[in-house]
């Protein structure tokens, strides 16, 4: 369950389609920027009362991209959270339809794409909340594995990487983020098989941090709550930011490195109003207020 129970923090902001109508966008008012995917199995945009797979194609991923940067760009913005429309897909992956109608060389493109759209939501110096409401298959997974944390709502679904059953790989991201985040054997004996997991497995195998309990209103509600520690004025955003730079980069470098990307990020803030906002609070023995910046 959701660290504030039914304590409600904040509300589900009015959304509005960005440009190819196959993400919704909005903001709450403590800062929480949500991105919703919303396509039929075509990849195309939900009419009326229909409930997609949204499943992706390049111009979803155009889409996810223009959010991103919009909430990038928003300092009113500390906490992304990324979700699917409706109670049965978080996504289904990489719109097969689309697949079948288009050339190698643009499929090649696509990915590239779609893996540089997604390594910005790593790259971005605001924490990324994936609210995984049903099935994560396939590039849904994927997209999941670039955020920072991970929560699924109980029994919505499977998920997992079967890409192999359509004689290919998970190509944007899946056999490098997944084979990070539990390892290559684990990793690898997923992908070959094609099998899919429940989200407790997921959980219990560290891909999910955490699965909750509820009804799909009760689970958007518990979300945004959890998501609002993470605002301005109870998180510093730019010590965040920091923190989430030195666990995204220092990994993939050597450890004296990693050492020194830390000690960088500390001094820069060391300098900042909210470190002194912190140190203040501490000794005076009171809550601390954090501005970001």
């Amino acid at each position: 369950m959701a660290t504030f129970g039914r304590q409600v923090m904040t509300s589900w902001p009015e959304l509005e389609p960005m440009p190819n109508r196959l993400v919704n966008y909005g903001v709450t008012d403590n800062g929480i920027a949500i991105i919703e995917l919303a396509s039929n199995s075509a990849g195309a945009p939900l009419e009326g009362d229909e409930v997609g797979p949204n499943t992706y194609t390049h111009e979803m991923m155009r889409d996810i991209d223009t959010a991103v940067v919009k909430a990038r760009f928003n300092d009113d913005v500390s906490v992304i959270l990324i979700t699917g429309h409706g109670h049965k897909f978080f996504s289904a992956g990489a719109s097969i339809q689309m697949l079948n109608s288009v050339t190698p060389g643009f499929k090649y493109n696509f990915c590239l794409h779609a893996n540089e759209t997604l390594s910005r939501l790593e790259q971005t110096p605001k924490l990324v909340i994936c609210a995984i409401n049903g099935h994560a298959v396939g590039g849904g997974l994927e997209i999941a594995m670039a955020c920072d944390i991970r929560i699924a709502r109980k029994d919505a679904g499977k998920c997992g990487l079967p890409e192999i059953n359509l004689g290919v790989l998970a190509g944007t991201g899946g056999t490098a983020r997944l084979s990070r985040l539990i390892g290559k054997s684990r990793a690898l004996e997923y992908m070959v098989s094609g099998e899919l997991m429940a989200f407790e497995k997921a959980k219990e195998i560290d891909l999910f941090n955490d699965v909750w309990d509820g009804s799909l209103d009760d689970f958007r509600q518990d979300i945004l709550d959890y998501a609002t520690q993470f605002c301005l004025p109870y998180k510093a955003t730019m010590a965040v930011g920091n923190i989430k730079r030195s666990v995204q980069s220092g990994p993939e470098m050597p450890f004296e490195y990693h050492l020194a990307l830390e000690r960088e990020l500390q001094a820069a803030l060391f300098n900042s109003s909210d470190a002194k906002e912190g140190i203040a609070a501490y000794v005076e023995r009171r809550t601390p207020r954090f501005e970001g910046r």
